[in-house]
């Protein structure tokens, strides 16, 4: 598998939010955070600033998810990437 130009494919990342006191966030609190957490399987011909296995946060509409050898990955544009952790 090889996205071409700014594409990535990424793998999203369910996290465990916790609030400054420590308390966990509930699943509808957390969706209304704007961006989530993902690992790159695979960047694109023409991504500069992220490699295979970074850790990024990106803008949670973005992208689409596709079906690629039975297993579900989520496509993004690289300029919907705001974090390289």
């Amino acid at each position: 598998m090889q996205p071409i130009n700014k594409y990535l494919v990424i793998n999203p990342v369910e996290e465990q939010i916790t609030t400054a006191s420590g308390l966990l966030m509930t699943s509808s609190d957390a969706d209304g955070l704007r961006y989530k957490k993902g690992v790159v399987v695979k960047p694109g011909t023409n991504v500069d600033c992220v490699k295979e296995g970074d850790v990024i946060y990106y803008d949670k509409n973005a992208g689409f998810t596709m079906m690629l050898d039975g297993v579900s990955y989520t496509i993004i544009i690289e300029r919907d990437v705001v974090v390289v952790l």
